[in-house]
């Protein structure tokens, strides 16, 4: 057996004082020679034990893709990653590989674990710009009389797979979008930096060519309904997400510049705030902005206010160590080579404005560890009782997310208190014929999580409309 090489092989990635004067992509990836060098570096773990497959939740055989790139026979890699994933090019630019794959990579027991997510980026950029993507879905699609329409509700992750899997079934789908641009999260939560808009342009225009239609700026709920859509299509799949942000109960949430983390986003991202006046937007970024909260949307607000010529402080009120279990650890160290500041143990208690009704600090409570842990690993935190002020000119508020309310005014469909879809084993909810999945049933996820219930759903979907078709 050979020796295992225990370092990976680093892509290339911009220097950090180039990179913060614009959105470019800051990962630039593995090109053919390092990708065939990274990809040497794995066991090739047979199928039925490789915990890399088993704990994605994709299940992408990635042993055998890697393989293939190893031998060269890219063509093979392609077919072996899209049996599983049809957006390659998303999951391996934002998925935290470390809490699936590359977390339980056996490699990572002695040295560094694989770089499946760079390897799976490799292949999905290398099947779209050589064209071996189109002609593999091609091959992949039913042909013949469409077998069912289904509607979809939600452009993002969730509902950009099940609509590609449905359309690859030979069904006809019609997806409704409330925004006027595809992608959900993909679109208006992350950055251009970490998920190029024409990455995600592209993945639309596949699933377009495809022939899934997508009606946008319609808002399921409000013009038009979900059971409007129940009579119209022989099935109906919600994944709308969960784009309404939690807020902080605090004196002076109220004032000026204090945005939530989903609207902050939003404006730069979807609606290019950070070229205003040239486009229609704006936002006030000022000298100081303070983040709060430690997750990957407070870090993508952070280094977006940087680029924007802000100084930005992230205040977390836990420690690092629990702050790389809600964000992704790459993003955290090009955050932190970048400049941006973090705090930790510090709790918000108060906005404090000036004479003018804008915000000009946070009053803070300091934190400690208790020295227990709670049920998702992390440590349980107290108040002091001691407090600081931050100077800040704008605050993003970033605590997480939560399903959208709307639905809940049409009638048949249960939810939990929390606001998630309630489903039974098949993805189905409580009216017939109308499944769902994603951060709309699980809560604020993952986008490999959601891919992969759009996936499921696609399954579930079928055999309802087959086994409905036959009574």
């Amino acid at each position: 057996m050979s020796r295992v090489v225990k370092k990976r092989f680093p892509p290339k990635v911009r220097p950090p004082d180039a990179r913060v004067r614009d959105f470019n992509e800051v990962v630039e990836g593995y090109d053919y020679e390092t990708a065939v060098k990274e990809a040497g570096r794995c066991l090739k773990c047979p199928l039925w034990f490789a915990p890399c497959s088993k704990s994605c939740p994709l299940h992408v055989k990635i042993p055998s893709f890697i393989e293939n790139i190893v031998k060269g026979d890219i063509e093979k890699a392609v077919r072996a990653v899209y049996e599983d994933n049809l957006f390659p090019s998303i999951t391996g630019r934002v998925c935290p590989q470390e809490w699936f794959c590359e977390g339980n990579c056996v490699v990572g027991k002695i040295g560094e674990p694989v770089s499946v997510g760079l390897l799976e980026r490799f292949i999905g950029d290398y099947a779209r710009e050589t064209g071996l993507e189109e002609k593999i879905l091609e091959g992949m699609m039913v042909k013949g009389a469409p077998r069912g329409r289904v509607a979809v509700v939600g452009s993002g992750p969730a509902g950009l797979s099940v609509a590609g899997w449905l359309r690859l079934k030979g069904y006809e789908v019609v997806v409704y979008e409330a925004l006027h641009k595809p992608g959900g999260v993909l679109a208006y939560g992350i950055p251009e930096f970490r998920l190029p808009r024409r990455v995600l342009e592209n993945e639309v225009e596949k699933l377009e060519k495809l022939g899934v239609v997508f009606e946008l700026n319609h808002i399921v709920g409000k013009t038009v309904l979900l059971s409007e859509l129940t009579r119209d299509y022989d099935a109906v799949f919600i994944g709308s997400g969960a784009g309404a942000p939690k807020m902080l109960e605090i004196p002076g949430i109220e004032l000026n510049n204090v945005y939530t983390a989903n609207e902050f986003l939003t404006r730069v991202n979807l609606m290019r705030a950070n070229l205003f006046p040239e486009w229609d937007t704006p936002i006030t970024v000022g000298g100081t902005t303070v983040i709060i909260g430690g997750g990957n949307t407070g870090i993508d607000a952070a280094r977006v206010a940087l680029r924007m010529g802000s100084r930005p402080v992230i205040v977390y009120r836990r420690g690092r160590e629990d702050m790389l279990k809600t964000a992704r650890r790459d993003e955290v160290l090009h955050a932190e080579e970048e400049g941006v500041e973090f705090k930790y143990y510090l709790q918000p208690v108060e906005f404090i404005g000036d004479e003018n009704g804008f915000v000009k600090a946070v009053k803070f409570e300091v934190m400690e560890p208790t020295g227990e842990v709670d049920g998702r690993g992390k440590k349980r935190i107290r108040g002091t009782g001691r407090f600081v002020e931050i100077p800040a000119d704008t605050v993003v508020i970033a605590i997480g997310l939560e399903p959208n309310k709307l639905l809940m005014a049409e009638t048949g469909l249960k939810f939990r208190e929390d606001g998630t879809i309630v489903v039974d084993e098949h993805l189905m909810t409580s009216i017939p014929g109308v499944f769902a999945g994603g951060d709309a049933i699980r809560g604020e996820s993952t986008v490999v999580e959601a891919m992969a219930d759009g996936k499921r759903a696609a399954e579930e979907v079928d055999k309802y409309v087959s086994a409905k078709r036959k009574s």
